[in-house]
């Protein structure tokens, strides 16, 4: 089967069976905390400031910054699908490398430098204090426990920044004015929107495989050696 069309019917079971599992809905704002994380830091490198983010149960999210007209507004704008995807190879390398502690660690740590940067009140301030927790939980949980959670995390987040390019794509025909980044980007650059958005649907399936292969590589390989025989 093309590795392609593997990916894309992988995904789409993933999406359909993780649906099934309680409070799924709750932690694919994890999702949405890295794309605006992803804004801000970028905003960051361009010498802007970042005055607040917001993140909302919908599953959106918004950073408002301080930043100079010019292309430096096009690198933040970039940064936040990209941003997911990036992060969605991240989660499955470390699951690759068997580094599901550490990962949950790196994310507690991610969520706390945004309670103390950027995310002051709000359901995103309650909904980052949450997650905090229950990521403690089961760090100390460990074993397969540990395990099922950091991949629920993974594949929400796998999922959250293909289907974000999806949706953005579709919005950028229906409602060029209204596609978030994408119709920033439009504005800066004049290209279209919808050519935005189809560049954001490409990276993150671009992205989306690369992941889906680490998970599909054989985390423990058999060692094998060569004795001399006497």
């Amino acid at each position: 089967m093309n590795k392609w069309l593997k990916a894309l019917l992988f995904l789409v079971g993933a999406a359909f069976l993780t649906r099934l599992i309680p409070f799924s809905n709750w932690f694919r704002i994890l999702d949405t905390m890295i794309h605006e994380l992803g804004h801000a830091v970028m905003t960051l490198l361009m010498s802007g400031s970042v005055l607040r983010i917001e993140l909302n149960p919908d599953h959106s999210g918004v950073t408002y910054s301080m930043l100079s007209a010019g292309w430096s507004q096009v690198a933040v704008s970039l940064s936040g699908y990209i941003s997911a995807s990036l992060f969605a190879i991240a989660l499955f390398y470390g699951y690759h490398k068997q580094k599901q502690t550490i990962g949950l660690v790196i994310i507690s740590i991610l969520a706390i430098t945004m309670i103390i940067f950027f995310v002051r009140s709000g359901y995103g301030l309650w909904w980052l204090i949450i997650f905090i927790i229950v990521n403690l939980l089961f760090y100390f949980i460990g074993g397969r426990i540990q395990n099922f959670y950091y991949l629920l995390l993974s594949f929400l987040c796998l999922e959250e920044s293909v289907m974000g390019p999806i949706t953005l794509l579709l919005r950028s025909f229906t409602q060029p004015d209204h596609a978030g980044d994408a119709t920033n980007l439009a504005n800066t650059t004049m290209i279209p929107a919808f050519a935005w958005a189809l560049l954001f649907v490409a990276i993150s399936f671009w992205c989306g495989k690369a992941a889906l292969q680490l998970y599909w590589k054989d985390r423990n390989p058999v060692r094998q050696s060569k004795e001399n025989s006497q």
